[in-house]
């Protein structure tokens, strides 16, 4: 019974303190708003159309153009827009998009896994999470501004789409999530131990 009871004290030693409403609250709020990043950022880069130019639709996959005549006509080889440099920025830009993807969804189970898991590597699970949300918002920053200088000359503001601003919003999101993410990891000292990262 004596080595029964110690082996139970151990486990109940290593378990993760039981945190309060408000911080359990922040973390679950953190959560939700980065699954919706990552919903708002994977529909912008499916869709691909971010701005309106006159009577041109510049896009990440394709390079579309209207007529009365034609209707809507889009090529996938976007040399065609006549545009320098457009046909391989446009790699660039949507290669960092659909990156910043991929590592909010790790990111994103990262910090859901360390919100079940009640083991003592489970804020170092959230810091890496927080982190992968950083370098999203970092390749998605790089993929919207890569657009923006590729077609500078093009770009208005009313010409935006809703595509490119759900990016933005997805973009700004990112950058919000990681630095609460880690900033609450930080303050609430989980087990009253250094933290490794």
């Amino acid at each position: 019974m004596t080595a029964i009871a110690v082996q139970a004290q151990r486990l109940l030693a290593h378990r993760r303190p039981h945190r309060s409403f408000f911080e359990s609250f922040i973390r679950t709020l953190i959560i939700a708003c980065a699954a919706l990043a990552v919903v708002l950022s994977s529909i912008a880069i499916c869709d691909g159309h971010w701005l309106l130019a006159e009577d041109r639709l510049f896009g990440l996959w394709n390079f579309c153009t209207t007529s009365n005549q034609t209707g809507l006509l889009c090529l996938r080889d976007l040399s065609q827009a006549h545009v320098p440099g457009l046909a391989t920025g446009m790699v660039l830009a949507r290669s960092t998009g659909a990156l910043a993807v991929v590592a909010a969804i790790f990111g994103l189970e990262l910090l859901m896994v360390s919100q079940v898991c009640e083991d003592l590597h489970a804020y170092r699970k959230w810091a890496m999470g927080s982190v992968l949300l950083l370098v999203s918002f970092v390749l998605s920053s790089g993929g919207l501004l890569s657009f923006v200088v590729l077609l500078r000359n093009q770009v208005i503001l009313t010409g935006l789409t809703l595509m490119f601003w759900c990016e933005f919003t997805s973009c700004f999101l990112f950058f919000l999530n990681a630095i609460s993410g880690l900033h609450i990891n930080s303050i609430t000292h989980p087990w009253g131990q250094p933290r490794k990262f």
